[in-house]
């Protein structure tokens, strides 16, 4: 019988420029910049320009992408129209994904797969997915949609559109850096999932659309969101031992803990608990970050000897709650960062493309001969 890598476990797919992963060492490298130096010095505007060139941006060339990134998050009327629709009854990665889809709908040039046409919509959708997510939450929690503001950067706008209200120069820096945290993270499966897409020569929106539509999975950007109603059912941290035990005994994972990749802590959930730390010392939420720490300190006993540690969901779900972000708007704060990413790859893939079209290892019948109905 011929091997089968189920889930494409250790199989190299494609070669890239963007991002490198040790998960024995709990490495994690955009471009050849480690993700604690990002973390601390950059921006997450810097880490779009490096992750779209390879490079980290001069002065002239920030503040261009910054213009540029500012002028396209107005939705326009028809987009707008279908997210006053579309609140009520779906859910909000949903939502998303509709909204890319009439976003390439309206593009003219959609199908201009040239480097420069490809970069313009990567652009586009990077400051357009921000303001969706912001006008569907205050459309169903009944608040003013409020218009981008010139003069946030793009962490600092977002969570004035979503919230009301400016963010302090300590918050907006913790969510500037939970977004770069969330750019890029190499062959991940909505990447794999929109460069399936993209090698059949569609367009970057559809491209797009199945990776948010493969990231809303629990499994994958939607982990973060299963995190938080953990630590809801928990509630206390004497409650930890009794429910973490219930769970094991139904054969059901503890989100957040474990990847695929990494077999130490994640990188990434190092950085978010250092950040949470500095939250939780001015937040009246910090109630879930301290649960969470009980939380991995009792995993940490229980599952000692075993590969299994804290990931990027782990503490992104009570650091955005202490920034009175609601929990099911957690996985598309996931893609309004990972649109760098997914971006990037597919810069990568339409430049360089091809048709993606593996093979599968037969396991049916053979040798059937067919009989009519009446004969069965």
């Amino acid at each position: 019988m011929a091997d089968i890598a189920h889930g494409l476990e250790g199989i190299n797919v494609t070669a890239t420029k963007l991002c490198r992963i040790d998960g024995l060492k709990g490495e994690l490298v955009y471009s050849g910049y480690d993700i604690f130096d990002l973390a601390e010095h950059s921006t997450f505007e810097e880490v779009a320009f490096l992750l779209w060139n390879q490079r980290l941006p001069a002065r002239s060339e920030l503040e261009a992408l910054d213009k540029t990134l500012k002028s396209e998050r107005e939705l326009g009327d028809v987009v707008n129209q279908i997210l006053t629709e579309l609140y009520p009854v779906v859910r909000p990665m949903r939502t998303l994904e509709v909204a890319v889809e009439i976003l390439g709908a309206q593009d003219r040039n959609s199908s201009d797969l040239t480097n420069p046409g490809l970069r313009q919509t990567a652009a586009r959708l990077t400051a357009k997915m921000a303001t969706v997510i912001a006008t569907y939450h205050r459309l169903r929690t009944g608040q003013p949609v409020l218009a981008p503001r010139s003069d946030l950067n793009h962490a600092s706008n977002f969570l004035y559109m979503l919230t009301g209200q400016v963010p302090g120069d300590l918050e907006a820096r913790i969510f500037d850096v939970a977004l770069i945290l969330h750019a890029e993270h190499e062959m991940n499966a909505s990447t794999f999932s929109a460069i399936v897409t993209a090698s059949t020569l569609s367009d970057m929106y559809s491209a797009i659309a199945s990776a948010i539509g493969t990231l809303k999975g629990p499994l994958h950007g939607g982990a973060n969101e299963a995190v938080f109603h953990t630590l809801e059912a928990i509630k206390e941290e004497q409650n930890i031992p009794s429910y973490v035990e219930a769970m094991l005994s139904r054969g059901e994972r503890v989100m957040g803990i474990g990847h695929r990749v990494y077999k130490t802590t994640d990188p990434r959930a190092i950085i978010l608990e250092r950040l949470g730390r500095q939250l939780a010392d001015q937040s009246p939420n910090r109630k879930w970050f301290d649960l969470s720490q009980k939380l991995r300190d009792y995993l940490a006993r229980k599952l000692e000897g075993k590969p299994l540690y804290p990931n990027v969901d782990f503490f992104s779900a009570s650091v955005y709650q202490m920034l009175n972000i609601p929990a099911d708007l957690y996985t598309p704060i996931f893609a309004l960062s990972r649109i760098t990413g997914w971006t990037a790859h597919l810069l990568e893939q339409y430049g360089d493309n091809r048709l993606v079209r593996p093979n599968a290892v037969y396991e049916g019948a053979e040798s059937r001969q067919y009989v009519t109905v009446d004969q069965r």
